[in-house]
């Protein structure tokens, strides 16, 4: 079982003896005590992760679980119609080695997945997104993975051990491959090896520059709304909004930014886990950055206890729209929620059995557009690609 890798979270100690009212989270919040519980009776687990090796540059990562809680705790619960039930499985221990933590990591998400809770990770370096990654392989069904940061981080290294800089190869490499679709939000130019870029548009991969996604971050929400996991770094942020990093920029997304995006990910039907990485509380100022992780993991919530469901697709909830492309040998098909007027396409090419789901790929009304202007939207060519 899982609970071998955990140590519980002193709920007291970390509040400092500090009242909370009737209505914080923190009252509601189910926090494991090291006995076995059921997990059927939970829909989201919170999971600390006492590791840092893998982000040299960046040491004190592994302490971030706490302060974060902390300010979670105090936070006033979501707006909800579903009954709030979160559970607060403490911190992962840190194996032996490296390797040992992010094998840890993986049999907690896993055993979570299985029992349809959404883990919320709050790391500890970002190379423990491998961890969260190999939590799926026991599904045995292509995944797609999210990550936003300000870097692409697959540089080589030197030591040929896996770090926070060089862990997405080890994801694009794994055997057996069961990774579909890589996005990547946020990067900046020039911190990047324009290479990193050429190598995931190469693969048939998204990658998204800063400045772009800034200008209408709306678009960010069909990426969201088609991934199973989301993979955040803090340094993604800009440092005015979250210093507690090394290595801040002046530049990157806002707060609010960063809230909305992590609310996209709850409103998600498809996604099953989401994690912030790379906090280190030794940089933060009056605990603002964990602040900022708290009301992230608050957004994530809400949009979760806000789900409307309609994914998958039924006739009667949406609406159809065909549309013909000159010069393509095939019409576009397009479907648009009743609930929600969230836009997906529809690819009925590749195997069906293999590839089924992902041949509903989510857009936005833009896509619709461009392909009523005789365009092929490139989100529907990039998944062509990948289907034929």
């Amino acid at each position: 079982m899982i609970y071998e890798f955990l140590t519980p979270v002193d709920k007291e100690s970390l509040l400092q003896g500090t009242e909370l009212h009737p209505g914080q989270i923190g009252n509601y919040i189910f926090i494991y005590a090291g006995k076995e519980v059921d997990l059927n009776d939970f829909n989201i687990a919170i999971i600390g992760i006492d590791e840092d090796r893998g982000s040299q540059e960046n040491s004190g990562t592994c302490r971030a679980a706490d302060f974060v809680r902390e300010e979670l705790y105090k936070l006033f619960l979501p707006p909800a119609e579903r009954e709030f039930k979160v559970i607060d499985l403490g911190n992962v221990k840190p194996g032996e080695t490296l390797r040992d933590t992010y094998f840890a990591v993986a049999a907690v998400v896993s055993e979570l997945l299985v029992h349809k809770v959404i883990p919320i990770i709050i790391g500890g370096s970002h190379d423990l997104t491998y961890g969260q990654y190999l939590g799926y392989k026991s599904l045995q069904t292509l995944i797609n993975l999210v990550v936003v940061d300000e870097k692409i981080d697959m540089l080589e290294n030197p030591s040929k051990e896996m770090d926070a800089t060089s862990y997405l190869m080890s994801i694009f490499t794994q055997t057996p491959n069961y990774l579909f679709n890589y996005s990547h939000i946020g990067y900046q130019t020039y911190l990047n090896d324009y290479k990193a870029v050429q190598t995931l548009e190469s693969l048939n991969f998204d990658c998204h520059r800063l400045g772009l996604i800034r200008q209408n971050l709306e678009e960010v929400e069909p990426i969201l709304r088609d991934a199973d996991m989301l993979s955040i770094d803090v340094s993604a942020i800009r440092q005015a909004d979250a210093p507690a990093h090394a290595n801040a920029s002046p530049n990157g997304f806002s707060g609010e930014e960063l809230c909305q995006i992590a609310r996209y990910a709850g409103l998600s039907d498809k996604l099953t886990s989401f994690g912030i990485f790379e906090m280190n509380p030794g940089f933060d100022n009056n605990r603002q950055t964990a602040q900022l992780a708290a009301q992230m993991i608050w957004y994530f919530m809400e949009g979760f206890y806000s789900r409307v469901g309609d994914y998958p697709i039924t006739i009667q909830e949406h609406l159809k729209f065909t549309v013909h492309v000159n010069d393509a040998d095939h019409e576009l098909i397009f479907w648009k929620s009743r609930k929600t007027e969230r836009w997906w396409m529809e690819l009925p090419f590749g195997d069906k059995k293999k590839f089924a789901r992902q041949q509903l790929v989510p857009c936005s009304v833009r896509d619709y557009e461009t392909a009523c202007n005789h365009e092929l939207p490139d989100r529907w060519m990039r998944v062509y690609t990948k289907l034929v």
